[in-house]
């Protein structure tokens, strides 16, 4: 293998070798039972991508955000229902997503079992907007998405 070139072991139980369990955010928004691993980081040297891993137990969910930059997502674990937009997606595994920049997008797990996916963004990205009173206000307009959203 060349010198920056590494292996990222797949372990049982959605874990990856080597790779922390953290967080999923450190502060600021409304998030519940959620942890991620960065499998590739921001800063990989010849890399202009990152690769996460974000796991949501049963009951809990991401924030209710967007961005500018768009989102890939591969769906590897569990059952869930993803607003995008305004449209509300269920997913299962191998299921794949593309996040529009500027879409408000949350993840909730459905059943028993953690919700798993894995997102690949730009490292160079922006911060998560969350919504205003009047963007909720909005959205909330959409009885159904009304009905999911958490916050």
């Amino acid at each position: 293998m060349a010198e920056l070139s590494q292996s990222f072991k797949f372990k049982k139980n959605f874990r990856w070798q080597n790779i922390p369990v953290r967080k999923y955010k450190t502060s600021g928004t409304h998030f519940k039972n959620i942890v991620r691993q960065t499998i590739l980081p921001d800063d990989f040297p010849g890399a202009d991508f990152s690769l996460r891993y974000f796991e949501i137990k049963a009951g809990g969910h991401s924030s209710l955000e967007r961005h500018k930059h768009p989102h890939l997502i591969l769906v590897v674990r569990g059952k869930g229902k993803v607003l995008i937009g305004s449209e509300i997606i269920s997913v299962k595994p191998m299921d794949c997503l593309l996040i529009a920049s500027q879409d408000w997008h949350q993840f909730q797990p459905v059943g028993k079992e953690p919700l798993g996916f894995l997102c690949l963004v730009h490292s160079k990205r922006d911060k998560p907007q969350l919504p205003s009173p009047k963007d909720l206000k909005l959205l909330q307009k959409n009885k159904k998405i009304a009905k999911v959203i958490k916050l």
